[in-house]
């Protein structure tokens, strides 16, 4: 299981989940779903949201067991 910390990282920054969607090129939804556990990001999208953030991958998503 992958826990995200977008949320957080999106309050910090003033940001709506239509605003991070624009800025890596998915759907306002695909945010919601990554935020709610339901979807495990690509490495890609994973790299594009840090990059938004100015962090790595791993200040934003945990891999769990």
């Amino acid at each position: 299981m992958i826990k995200n910390k977008i949320k957080e990282y999106r309050a910090k920054h003033d940001m709506k989940q239509d605003d991070l969607a624009k800025l890596v090129g998915v759907r306002r939804e695909t945010i919601g779903n990554l935020e709610k556990g339901k979807y495990n990001p690509s490495l890609i999208l994973s790299w594009n949201i840090a990059k938004v953030f100015n962090c790595t991958i791993e200040d934003i998503f945990e891999v769990t067991d």
